[in-house]
């Protein structure tokens, strides 16, 4: 099991989280996915990278830094997401049950061990 697989393994084991990805941060291409059937992994890699480029930016000019996490709550459920080294971003697809303080230490730790 490869660096990536095991960073989307962590992260699809938590409880509620319906799939995750690995994507390019700079044009939202998916680079590797665990999805549960129905699960749209294009449109949240493009959402997500689109975001993070965006909040990176918006962020430096504020003198805050680089986003560390980020959590787009919708009725359904949420999207999660951890820029990572390389110009990646790790994205989990979370159901409204889902424990979201345990997917974003699962996040934050798979995507450390990527870059």
């Amino acid at each position: 099991m490869n660096a990536a697989e095991a960073a989307l393994d962590r992260v699809t084991r938590v409880p509620g989280v319906r799939g995750a990805l690995l994507a390019s941060s700079a044009d939202g291409l998916v680079i590797a996915e665990q999805l549960m059937n129905g699960v749209d992994g294009r449109a949240a890699a493009a959402l997500t990278g689109s975001l993070v480029a965006r909040l990176a930016r918006t962020t430096a000019g504020a003198g805050l830094g680089a986003p560390v996490f980020l959590h787009l709550r919708g009725e359904e459920g949420s999207i999660l997401a951890v820029p990572g080294g390389d110009g990646l971003v790790l994205v989990a697809v979370a159901g409204p049950e889902a424990n979201v303080g345990l997917a974003r230490l699962e996040m934050l730790d798979a995507a450390g061990r990527l870059g």
